[in-house]
Formats: structure tokens, C-alpha cells, sequence
């Protein structure tokens, strides 16, 4: 990796590198992206059954559901703060 993408890298990531860690980097980047082709090459040759598996549903029927809002209240109970059926939350996002 040349000197100036590790930089960049560091300059993305909010980290400071000294030039003894920019020399490191640049030879131990090589070394991890080569690893990284080669398990991609390793895995591109595996047939798709191969990658997946055995591949089968663990989800039980939806039989016998309890009645409706037979819990609600309880749950709500639990909560901090509600506002009618809705639990209330601290705001988070802007806008």
C-alpha cells in the first residue's frame, strides 16, 4: 500500500501515525490484503452448497396465539415512562 492511502486511512479513522508506524503499515497492509485474496479465492471456488449448508426452516406454526392486549398492560407497567399504550423514550435523533 503506498504511503499516502495509509495516511488517508489514518486521516479517515481519526488516527495519528508516526512515520516508524506509516513504514510498518505500509509492509504489514501488504501482507493482510494478500491473506484476505487469498481466502477470497478460496471461497469463490466452494460450490453454493458448499457455503450455505444444510438449509431449513426452525420456526414453529403460529398456532394458538394468546388473545389480544392479554399482556399489554403488564409490559407497560414495566416500562419507565408510557404515553397510553406506547412506551415513552428519550429522543435521540434531531429533526
Amino acid at each position: 500500500m503506498k504511503r499516502e492511502d495509509i495516511l488517508h486511512l489514518a486521516d479517515l479513522a481519526r488516527i495519528e501515525l508516526t512515520e516508524q508506524e506509516v513504514e510498518r503499515f505500509s509492509k504489514e497492509f501488504d501482507s493482510i490484503l494478500g491473506y484476505v485474496a487469498s481466502i477470497k479465492d478460496l471461497a469463490s471456488q466452494a460450490s453454493p452448497e458448499e457455503k450455505l449448508g444444510v438449509v431449513s426452516n426452525v420456526l414453529r406454526e403460529d398456532e394458538d396465539p394468546h388473545a389480544p392486549d392479554l399482556y399489554t398492560e403488564d409490559l407497560l407497567a414495566a416500562a419507565p415512562d408510557r404515553v397510553g399504550r406506547y412506551v415513552r423514550v428519550k429522543k435521540i435523533l434531531g429533526g
